[in-house]
């Protein structure tokens, strides 16, 4: 029997409450399925953990995570704390010193689910969205000077590698090649940002070599907004530098129904390091504590966690009996326009995996 350890870190706000949710169906997966044991161990590291010891996790965190196989990450961000200290001293803590370069995004219209968009089916928005997750504009490089004065300046540096667009650039070709489509779209702003962006264009052009069986096309961000709202059926994979692919993922999400639906993986491709599966939607503290999120993007996160794993046939499980509960609208939580509770959700899931007999 394969055994695989779990770092959960719930973090802030409804991230205690989906985690707490995921773990739960994760068990109840892994007993039904019988062929492997997760074994989680929690760690209470986030805002609350900042506001008794000044920082955000241990200053050892990161080395107490490197002998886990995976973490499973809910969210940070609290009011009361500012967001640049939250997510740098935990989820971006965690990411660039594992090297988590490739952040995979899926985003599709799940059962029972209607989207926005007018005259749109299910079949025509099911994408994947790769976004660099290391450097671009997220970097963390620039600074702040004469502070308090008229002339106080503030600059925050773009920076790009060959080394860290080629290998995004590669796993989003690799991506794109083993989807049914094998299409893939480059999103960039060559047109404004004429030295990285001319680069990020210019190496796409040089992998894409190496892919003959992708076809691939790239769009301005502006343009690929619009694109995405009013063709959505011309999009398969996507991949963007890590502010352009941070905000068209929520505009993906969106489109699919709800930011609660959406799952993130956090990949260090080489297994190097332990990868990170976190829901997108973030902490909500306006909802948090009244049992009503929706763990759906985290129990779909789940699935890419066990496929990251290697146990396919228990992720393709979990994925059905999301879709399953999904497709009954008495089980929606109110972002999605039901009045279900997390834990009502939670149950039906766990029913779906126990009577799942494919």
């Amino acid at each position: 029997m394969n055994s695989y350890k779990i770092a959960a870190v719930p973090g802030d706000g409804i991230g205690k409450e989906v985690i707490a949710a995921g773990v739960e169906v994760l068990q109840a997966l892994a007993e039904r399925d019988g062929g492997f044991k997760l074994d989680f161990e929690s760690f209470d590291w986030g805002s609350d953990y900042y506001k008794k010891h000044g920082i955000m996790m241990p200053e050892d965190g990161r080395e107490t995570l490197k002998k886990f196989d995976a973490i499973y990450f809910g969210a940070v961000g609290a009011p009361d704390v500012p967001d640049h200290i939250t997510l740098w001293g935990l989820r971006l803590a965690i990411c660039q010193p594992f090297d988590q370069y490739a952040n995979v995004r899926p985003t599709r219209i799940l059962p029972g689910i209607q989207g926005p968009l007018r005259n749109v089916e299910a079949k025509d928005l099911d994408w994947v969205i790769v976004r660099e997750n290391s450097e671009g504009e997220y970097a963390g490089q620039g600074g702040r000077s004469h502070r308090g004065f008229p002339e106080e300046v503030a600059t925050e540096v773009t920076i790009f590698t060959r080394a860290g667009v080629t290998r995004i650039m590669r796993f989003a070709f690799e991506l794109a090649s083993s989807r049914p489509r094998k299409l893939l779209t480059v999103v960039t702003k060559s047109n404004a940002q004429r030295h990285g962006m001319v680069m990020w264009d210019e190496i796409a052009a040089e992998v894409a070599q190496d892919y003959p069986d992708v076809t691939w096309d790239k769009m301005l961000v502006d343009a690929m907004t619009m694109r995405m709202t009013l063709k959505p059926q011309t999009l398969d994979t996507i991949v963007a530098t890590n502010l352009h692919a941070d905000i068209l993922s929520d505009l993906a999400a969106a489109l699919a129904g709800s930011l609660g639906i959406a799952p993130t993986a956090n990949l260090n491709p080489e297994r190097h390091f332990p990868s990170m599966f976190e829901p997108i939607h973030g902490s909500a503290f306006d909802i948090t504590g009244k049992g009503i999120a929706n763990p759906v993007g985290t129990f779909w996160t789940a699935t890419m966690m066990l496929e990251h794993l290697g146990e396919k046939p228990a992720a393709e499980r979990l994925m059905r009996a999301i879709e399953r509960v999904t497709a009954d609208p008495s089980l929606h939580t109110p972002d999605l326009g039901g009045q279900a509770t997390t834990r009502q959700v939670t149950d039906a899931v766990i029913a779906a995996i126990q009577g799942d007999n494919a």
